[in-house]
């Protein structure tokens, strides 16, 4: 293996061949063909195994621990040239491109179902005929109480809807927004200190955005207990509780992965890892953490409030 000072600063870095990808993407398969069994094992009323799904996503997390490690210390020894450093900025760019355009996807299936699918089921618009004879009592209003067909889909007994905003110290997404929006300062604050090369506060605000980040993931779960067990809102209960589970549920899993990488990140800054000229690994993390917490703002806007 090169050393750093034999290292060409003018192209590419390659390693020798190593068996990260094959297993990566085996593990991807199991993940998700286990989860594919399950759903179709409890759609036909049997008692789905997790087992497949399981063991995909050890063996994801293996590979991923393994193969992060191994970037992390061919960094460490110089071997990563600015070639390769662009290459790194241009795919972290285009991966957080990637995911602005999967939450577009759900927002603008949001803006239909809104917008378009519950005025046709009240009788409005070109093909608001059909749902003003299957359904002449159901009123197009957001979000649905009242289903169509209340028998298959057993319709909430109250929204996640925002209260007056005089009522929001009681309101978990307030508090929510609250967090997730301080955590994108003291990610900046920790950002900053690795500029002015301060290490006690590098790992003193990146610390605390990880801790930030456990908190809402435990008040967003405090708020998926509430809805099941108090307000009847479930993904099984029409439009509006599909929707919602899957935006804030999405939204969640990304918060989940984001905190996790900004955990290695402040286990790396107690290894004394990161200076001035060298920290693209914290980078691409604050820039992540940064873009889940605006889809958060827009989460809470169109969600919650509107």
């Amino acid at each position: 293996m090169a050393n750093a000072a034999e290292t060409d600063q003018s192209v590419y870095y390659v390693p020798h061949s190593g068996w990260y990808p094959v297993v990566l993407a085996a593990g991807v398969m199991l993940m998700l063909t286990g989860f594919a069994t399950w759903l179709n094992e409890t759609k036909a009323g049997e008692a789905g195994s997790w087992t497949q799904s399981i063991i995909g996503f050890a063996m994801m997390s293996v590979v991923l621990y393994y193969w992060f490690a191994k970037v992390i210390a061919e960094n460490q020894e110089g071997l990563v040239n600015e070639q390769l450093k662009r290459s790194y900025v241009w795919g972290m760019g285009w991966f957080i491109f990637s995911e602005v355009m999967f939450f577009a996807a759900f927002f603008g299936a949001l803006y239909y179902t809104r917008v378009i699918a519950v005025s046709w089921l009240g009788g409005e618009g070109a093909k608001g005929i059909t749902g003003e004879y299957l359904w002449p009592e159901f009123e197009a209003a957001w979000p649905v109480l009242a289903n169509p067909d209340s028998g298959l889909f057993p319709p909430p007994n109250e929204s996640m809807q925002a209260p007056g905003v005089t009522s929001w110290l009681s309101y978990l997404p307030f508090w929510n927004t609250v967090i997730l929006l301080s955590s994108s300062v003291t990610v900046h604050w920790a950002h900053s200190a690795i500029k002015e090369g301060n290490r006690a506060r590098l790992k003193l605000w990146l610390g605390i955005t990880v801790l930030l980040g456990i908190i809402f993931l435990i008040l967003q779960a405090e708020e998926y207990i509430h809805a099941y067990s108090e307000l009847g809102l479930t993904m099984g209960s029409g439009i509006y509780g599909s929707t919602f589970f899957i935006l804030t549920g999405f939204h969640g899993f990304h918060v989940t992965l984001g905190t996790i990488i900004l955990l290695v990140q402040f286990l790396r800054s107690l290894k004394g890892h990161f200076s001035h000229e060298d920290c693209f690994g914290f980078e691409a993390a604050s820039w992540y953490w940064h873009f889940v917490d605006v889809v958060w703002v827009f989460l809470f806007l169109f969600v919650y409030i509107l």
